[in-house]
């Protein structure tokens, strides 16, 4: 699911030209490209034109031009609503060797106390767009594997078939072992007990939000890498704790802006497993052992 290593993409020069051109009224030519770390899903390049123009562009193979139509589609949802700065897309195609996106170059630095705080309230925020029911317009993208979003009224029943499920039916595809299929139905049977006395409004989510899709870029919080959808506020929160956390005060903002549910703790649990599957079907590994172990921690907590 990773991008071949020894791919080369070398057709997408002329259409990213004329894009380019198209979209800023003037020409642009190429000058020079330079190779971004960051990622093991597509190859990405700082574009740089002869002007001094700057882009950055994504690029993998044509059958994942998909990929990149729902990570601009999820941009766009989020920008739609004003309350956090993301890339914004130039343009995409496909060439005959490549599938591509375009966005604007952004210079990222780390998150400090400052900007994590403001990116803090810009979440709750951007958690405040809502729609009548679970899911989105389309299917999106988590890591390399699709993220199903039919809507659905039930956010328990969409966490059930559409996260979980869909998950452990990956994993058993992918050779998990059979304890932790069988432990990981028995708490999708079980799943309601996690929402006994809470019943979500679906938020406008980035998806994926851990501390590798979040910066600033000149002073201002940024996000990006979006699996945008419809759901439950917590689970961009546990996200952002699954993976080394972020700056205290990003915490200590979101929740002056809008409170968390005391039931949060023990429902993180639930959101992050999710992604922690996800790991699993995309790496192997002890990714596996990680599920099981969260999975009969959630079993316990119902008892």
């Amino acid at each position: 699911m990773r991008i071949d290593a020894n791919a080369t993409f070398a057709n997408w020069q002329e259409q990213v030209e004329a894009a380019v051109t198209a979209a800023g009224g003037k020409p642009f030519s190429l000058s020079r490209q330079v190779p971004q770390s960051g990622g093991s899903i597509n190859r990405s390049l700082q574009l740089e034109g002869a002007a001094g123009e700057r882009y950055f562009l994504k690029l993998n193979a044509p059958a994942k031009a998909d990929l990149f139509a729902a990570e601009a589609a999820g941009l766009a949802a989020l920008r739609q609503t004003g309350c956090v700065r993301v890339p914004h897309t130039v343009a995409s195609g496909v060439a005959s060797d490549a599938a591509w996106l375009l966005l604007e170059f952004l210079p990222l630095d780390e998150l400090d106390k400052s900007t994590a705080a403001r990116l803090g309230e810009q979440l709750a925020e951007l958690h405040r767009s809502s729609a009548s029911r679970y899911g989105f317009e389309r299917n999106t993208v988590i890591g390399a594997t699709v993220q199903l979003n039919d809507w659905q009224d039930s956010w328990v029943q969409f966490w059930r078939e559409q996260r979980l499920g869909f998950q452990l039916r990956l994993a058993g595809g992918n050779g998990a072992p059979q304890a932790l299929l069988q432990t990981g139905e028995r708490l999708q049977a079980k799943l309601d007990g996690f929402f006994s006395a809470y019943c979500p409004a679906p938020s406008l989510l980035h998806g994926d939000l851990w501390a590798g899709n979040a910066a600033a870029a000149n002073g201002i919080p940024v996000i990006f890498d979006p699996a945008v959808y419809y759901g439950d506020r917590e689970t961009d929160i546990a996200m952002t704790e699954l993976f080394g956390g972020f700056p205290s005060s990003f915490y200590a903002a979101y929740r002056a802006a809008w409170p968390l549910d005391p039931g949060y703790p023990v429902r993180r649990g639930v959101y992050n497993l999710y992604h922690v599957l996800n790991h699993f079907n995309l790496f192997g590994g002890s990714y596996a052992a990680q599920a099981q172990n969260l999975i009969q921690r959630l079993l316990a907590e119902l008892g």
